[in-house]
């Protein structure tokens, strides 16, 4: 093989790879999102999850879509945000077992 094959073999490895992590991280975003909703769980705004799915299958991005670290970058951060609901103590008047979850989007 010449070098202009090997190039092109590497490059097209390279992309596969990142493609498969691309995918595999949409496919936790989903899971993740199912999970928080089955527990009732707040999941964020519904831009955030479509954004990202969306973001990935169109063709238009910041970076080429042979590269797709933008594409991973962007599901990465809203599978952050969506796991970014936490457990808040009881307010007044609540019961002391009683827990809140805070959505990082309220106004609370």
């Amino acid at each position: 093989m010449d070098s202009t094959a090997t190039l092109l073999v590497i490059a097209a490895v390279v992309a596969a790879a990142l493609l498969a992590v691309a995918v595999v991280l949409l496919v936790r975003l989903v899971r993740t999102r199912r999970n928080l909703r089955r527990a009732g769980l707040p999941t964020g705004p519904r831009w955030v999850f479509w954004g990202a799915v969306a973001y990935l299958v169109l063709p238009t991005d910041l970076l080429p879509d042979p590269v797709y670290l933008d594409d991973i970058a962007v599901l990465l951060l809203a599978l952050r945000s969506m796991r970014a609901g936490r457990a808040l103590p009881p307010g007044p008047g609540e019961p002391a077992g009683a827990e809140r979850l805070k959505s990082p989007w309220s106004s609370r």
